[in-house]
């Protein structure tokens, strides 16, 4: 017997990140209440997406077209290199607007429990990246051409268990290579009142201190 479309529906939509099964009903009652032409649309959309959309084959990022427009546009410095868990986080880089380097997308942290182990994560397209010997050969056919010489790695992997796992894995794995090896400040935000920062975030905050 074939499952009821709402009730399918509704499971499919379930499984989203941060969507339990009321949101999933709204959701799925909403589409109904809708005019069809939008549900086609949305269905459309996202077939759209799963099919044209692919990892960069530089940076890892998501993109339609290879290599994804950060690393296509001259003029980002290519030298600085920014890597992220999640594309999620490279978007929310972007939007500060301060930082004009390239990225590198993990598509994840180290987490062995869970299974997400060095090599489940894209670490190896990153060291590929920082070889200074390799070319980078067109897919014309063109002769291949020398890669930009790195000067700095950013690790903004985020301030979790996880992320701070996943960066200390790779400054000791980019600890030999020339080039400078960063990782993002973490501590107090802005507008927020020391009384209630909690005491992880605040001793971090002391330890990354600056001269002002």
């Amino acid at each position: 017997m074939s499952l009821d479309p709402i009730r399918h529906v509704i499971s499919l939509l379930a499984r989203l990140p941060g969507i339990g099964e009321k949101s999933a009903t709204r959701i799925a009652f909403a589409l109904l209440s809708n005019p069809k032409e939008y549900a086609h649309s949305l269905s459309d959309a996202v077939t759209q997406l799963v099919e044209r959309i692919r990892c960069c084959s530089i940076c890892c990022n998501l993109t339609e077209v290879d290599p994804c427009r950060f690393c296509e546009d001259p003029e980002r410095d290519h030298g600085l290199i920014c890597v992220v868990e999640q594309v999620p986080d490279l978007l929310a880089i972007e939007r500060t607007r301060e930082y004009r380097g390239v990225y590198h997308v993990l598509h994840g942290a180290l987490a062995p429990l869970d299974g997400i182990t060095p090599d489940k994560l894209r670490i190896q397209e990153l060291l590929r990246r920082l070889q200074p010997e390799s070319a980078s050969e067109h897919q014309d056919g063109q002769e291949p051409t020398p890669k930009r010489q790195v000067r700095e790695i950013i690790l903004a992997t985020n301030p979790t268990l996880e992320g701070e796992a996943t960066a200390l894995y790779l400054r000791k794995l980019l600890g030999t290579l020339d080039f400078q090896v960063t990782r993002i400040a973490s501590g107090v935000p802005m507008g927020g009142d020391l009384e209630y920062i909690d005491r992880a975030t605040l001793a971090r905050a002391l330890k990354a201190r600056q001269v002002i």
